[in-house]
């Protein structure tokens, strides 16, 4: 399981969707879990990033919401941790 280490501009964003639609609270959450478990998991459709966020990756996490994330060497455990950059609509984050 990798460790998800929250921006201030994901966890800004995270709480201003969750003020706005309450009801995505639990699509956010499971998305952030199967992140955490498997991140190329299919349900999320994990993919490599072009252009301005060459280098990233993104995720779906409901219909119209996109995570924006980058993997990062973990010090304290072995495995890779994953930095939340971006929670929005397609939109809003490309």
């Amino acid at each position: 399981m990798k460790t998800l280490i929250w921006s201030k501009t994901f966890a800004r964003a995270f709480k201003r969707i969750i003020k706005k639609h309450p009801d995505q609270s639990n699509v956010i959450e499971n998305a952030l879990r199967l992140l955490a478990e498997d991140p190329f998991v299919p349900q999320l459709e994990t993919h490599k990033l072009k252009g301005r966020l060459s280098g990233s990756w993104a995720c779906r996490a409901g219909y119209d919401l996109r995570i924006i994330f980058d993997f990062v060497p973990n010090k304290d455990q072995k495995e890779e941790g994953i930095f939340l950059m971006e929670i929005g609509t397609h939109d809003e984050v490309y």
